[in-house]
C-alpha cells in the first residue's frame, strides 16, 4: 500500500507516528468528543488531550477545533483523517500477514440490554460464550431504559425496535415478529374482534403509553387509538397480566412463543398485520477500531438465534 501523504508542514524523517494515536483522532473526530474517546481506550481526558496534541506537534498541524464542550475538525484535520483509517487497516494488514489475523479477543466486554429479553435469551448462553473466549470478561447490564453508551463505557448494546438516527452502528440480529393476543378467557368473555377497528371496543395493555396501533388492511393502513387501564413500562407486567386473562396486548413472539404454542395465550387479528416492521440490534459506537470482543459476541448472538430466529421456528400456535 502506498505511504499517505501527510499534510504541509510535517515532522520531518525520523519522526513515527503511534498507532494509538491516530486511533484516538479517528474516535475523538467521530464522538467529536476527546475525554469520551479517552475513555474508550482507557485514558484520562489529561492524557487522552496530551497524546493527541502531541500527534498535532508530530504532524506539524492543528487536527481538531477544541472547546469545553465539544471538538471538530480543522482543515488539516479533514485531510488527515482520510488516511488515517488508511494507516490502521495497514497496520492490520500487516499483523495479518504474519498470522495475526485471528488473535482471541481479549478484555473485558460491557454489554447492555433490556432486562426481560436478556434474561430469556442472552444471559442463558454467556457461559458458553465466556467458555468459547477464556480471554474475554462480561459486565452485563440489564435495565429498561436506553443508555449513552460512549458516557457509560458500553461496547455493545442489543436494542429491540425502530432504531432512531444516531451516530451508533447497528447490525440486526433477528426480526422480531409481533402479534396481537390474550388469552382464551378473554375472548370467552369478552368476544373475539374480526377488524382493528374493534379493538377500541376492548381492554388494551400498553407498553409505555404506545395507544395507537397501526395495521395493514386491504382497504389500506389503518390506525386505532385504544382504551384500557393498564399502562406499563415493562413488557414482563403485560405479559402476566395477558395470561391473567385481563385484556388484549402487542407483544413479541420471543417474549410469548412459548405460552401460544401451549395455548395459554391465543393470537388474534391474523389477517391484519402490524404496519410496523421492527428487529432486533447490535449498536456499538462506530465502524472504526471495533474490537475483537464486540464482533465475537455480536457474531455468537447471531447465530445463536438463527434466521428465522429459534422461537418463530414453525410449530401449532392456536388461534382464534
Amino acid at each position: 500500500m502506498e505511504t499517505p501523504s501527510l499534510p504541509p508542514g510535517s515532522a520531518g524523517a525520523g519522526s513515527r507516528l503511534d498507532l494509538l494515536d491516530v486511533a484516538l483522532f479517528l474516535r475523538a473526530a467521530l464522538l467529536a468528543n476527546v475525554s469520551a474517546a479517552g475513555r474508550e481506550f482507557g485514558l484520562s481526558a489529561a492524557v487522552a488531550s496530551a497524546r493527541l496534541a502531541n500527534l498535532e506537534r508530530l504532524l506539524g498541524a492543528r487536527l481538531l477545533h477544541r472547546t469545553t464542550r465539544r471538538v471538530s475538525l480543522t482543515q488539516e484535520g479533514e485531510a488527515f483523517i482520510k488516511h488515517a483509517q488508511a494507516l490502521l487497516d495497514a497496520a492490520d494488514a500487516a499483523r495479518a500477514s504474519v498470522g495475526h489475523a485471528r488473535d482471541e479477543p481479549q478484555g473485558r466486554l460491557r454489554v447492555s440490554m433490556t432486562s426481560s429479553f436478556g434474561r430469556q435469551h442472552v444471559s442463558p448462553v454467556i457461559p458458553e460464550f465466556l467458555r468459547r473466549y477464556p480471554g474475554v470478561s462480561v459486565d452485563l447490564r440489564m435495565s429498561d431504559r436506553i443508555v449513552d453508551l460512549v458516557d457509560e463505557g458500553v461496547d455493545v448494546a442489543i436494542r429491540i425496535g425502530a432504531l432512531k438516527d444516531s451516530s451508533l452502528v447497528a447490525r440486526k440480529l433477528a426480526v422480531n415478529r409481533r402479534v396481537i393476543c390474550c388469552a382464551p378467557a378473554y375472548l370467552e368473555a369478552h368476544g373475539v374482534p374480526h377488524h382493528p377497528e374493534e379493538l377500541a371496543r376492548h381492554e388494551c395493555m400498553v407498553l409505555s403509553g404506545q395507544r395507537d396501533w397501526s395495521f395493514v388492511t386491504p382497504a389500506g393502513p389503518v390506525s386505532v387509538r385504544v382504551g384500557g387501564r393498564l399502562a406499563t413500562d415493562n413488557g414482563e407486567v403485560i405479559r402476566d397480566a395477558l395470561l391473567a386473562g385481563f385484556g388484549i396486548a402487542i407483544k413479541s413472539t420471543w417474549d410469548v412463543a412459548g405460552h401460544l404454542a401451549s395455548g395459554k395465550l391465543v393470537t388474534v387479528l391474523d389477517g391484519y398485520p402490524l404496519a410496523e416492521t421492527v428487529a432486533i440490534w447490535a449498536v456499538y459506537p462506530t465502524r472504526a477500531f471495533v474490537p475483537t470482543k464486540t464482533t465475537a459476541f455480536i457474531d455468537f448472538l447471531a447465530a445463536h438465534f438463527g434466521d428465522p430466529p429459534y422461537w418463530d421456528l414453525p410449530s401449532a400456535h392456536p388461534t382464534a
